[in-house]
């Protein structure tokens, strides 16, 4: 029986697209029908990258490719692809109708790694999971058929991580995210493969993964898939960090796993760590009189409608750090079963004192009308969630952070939630808007 979901979060297996634009000089080649790389773009995109959006080459699927097959013209693009556009890597996305009538993309592609061109493939059928499941199967072809022609020695490199966090695109603020987490784990002594974005060394990360000493996830679930792969690859043991960490507390937590777990220096990371909290709580402790003299008219009590890993990072930090009652919590992104239960634990154990109740559905009408019915009662409240939530924000008189997909109420560029500067940065954020509503 089919279902319908209103007001969507995320993508189809397509999405994966953006996560491919995400990576420096490499270009996603869509062989799928016309305008599905359009309307993923206009729900996750803001910016097209190196060559996404509009820019995507694609086959643009038609009746006569459903009936007598499209492996030619997908040849054909591949190859007009390498004239006119300058990349590093390109990465082929197979839409619903390429995998619905079962066009052998493998062979086509295998023809240009023959001829040692940087192209690799991916079955992404919208119809067979959504981006953030696709995300893992792009990153893992990735792995198998360019990274691995790059594996030298037996050895791997002392200190060198791979990093697997946000999503491009999926979480709108994966730049300032990933920039953060790199600079906070160089500071306790590591080199880190980013992988995506600005703070990247592109297509030069990718060749190195092999090499890595241990891989870190940062994300409640997505990402782990890598991690295993790579385990099973090439043996390389990996952290596991079940949530984006946020501000002081779980920042500094954060990187002490991450020292023990790499066996580093504690005396390079101990100074690091309390060099980063001691700035960290002396702009935090600048805010005492503002807190004092708004008090009742902060938001005491917070909802999110967001995926697992900022979930319960938000989640914490709100309550163990600016002391905001958590509500219920929404998660959005579709957790697969055996995930749930883990995450159910982190908000039940969500400090010493205090537990959430958390829900995962995805059908943002639906959570907000459970909001709605539960506002009444409360405080007031603070939304995170998404520019869905707009209007519902302004009829419950409830502040509201966008935070998540679709964003179309403000511009990202290099911001970010994650870290220590990520910590101050929800703190403005939340009170620019609180004061906006003083008259």
């Amino acid at each position: 029986m089919s279902r319908f979901i209103e007001q969507p979060r995320y993508a189809c297996a397509l999405g994966a697209l953006q996560s491919v634009t995400g990576i420096k000089r490499a270009v996603p080649i869509l062989h799928s029908g016309p305008g599905c790389g359009d309307k993923v773009n206009r729900l996750l995109g803001q910016g097209e990258g190196y060559a996404g959006g509009n820019t995507v080459p694609c086959t643009n699927a038609s009746e006569a490719e459903i009936v007598f097959g499209g492996e030619g013209k997908l040849a054909g693009i591949i190859e007009g692809a390498f004239k006119v556009i300058d990349a590093d890597l390109y990465v082929v996305l197979t839409g619903c109708t390429s995998d619905i009538i079962g066009d052998d993309v493998a062979q086509v592609t295998a023809q240009f790694q023959a001829e040692n061109k940087p192209v690799v493939y991916a079955e992404t059928g919208g119809f067979k999971s959504n981006n953030y499941v696709s995300h893992e199967t792009v990153v893992n072809a990735i792995i198998d058929q360019y990274t691995d022609k790059f594996k030298t020695g037996t050895r791997p490199i002392r200190h060198l991580v791979n990093v697997f966090a946000s999503l491009p695109y999926q979480d709108p603020f994966w730049q300032g995210n990933l920039e953060e987490l790199k600079r906070i784990l160089e500071g306790i002594g590591l080199t880190v493969n980013i992988l995506f974005g600005s703070a990247s060394r592109g297509m030069q990360e990718w060749q190195a993964i092999p090499q890595a000493e241990f891989n870190i996830v940062i994300s409640a679930w997505t990402g782990l898939g890598i991690a295993r792969h790579l385990k099973d690859k090439y043996g390389t043991p990996y952290l596991h960090f079940p949530y984006l960490p946020i501000g002081g507390l779980e920042t500094s937590r954060f990187l002490w796993l991450v020292t023990d777990f790499g066996k580093l220096d504690h005396k390079i990371a101990g100074e690091f760590i309390r060099s980063e909290e001691e700035r960290f709580y002396m702009h935090i402790e600048r805010t005492a009189d503002f807190m004092l003299e708004f008090r009742y008219g902060l938001p005491r009590r917070f909802y999110t409608l967001l995926d697992a890993s900022y979930a319960i990072g938000f989640a914490k930090y709100l309550l163990n750090e600016l002391g905001i009652i958590p509500g219920r919590q929404f998660i959005i992104d579709d957790t697969p079963p055996e995930f749930q239960e883990s995450i159910r634990w982190q908000f039940e154990n969500i400090s010493e004192l205090r537990s959430a109740q958390v829900e995962f559905i995805n059908d943002g009408g639906a959570i907000q009308e459970k909001i709605r019915n539960d506002i009444h009662k409360r405080s007031r409240a603070l939304i995170v969630g998404s520019s869905w939530e707009k209007d519902l924000a302004r009829q419950i008189a409830a502040d509201l952070l966008i935070a998540s997909v679709p964003m179309a109420h403000r511009l990202v560029l290099n911001c970010g939630y994650a870290g220590y500067n990520g910590g101050l940065r929800v703190v403005e954020d939340i009170y620019d808007r609180v004061l906006d509503t003083y008259k």
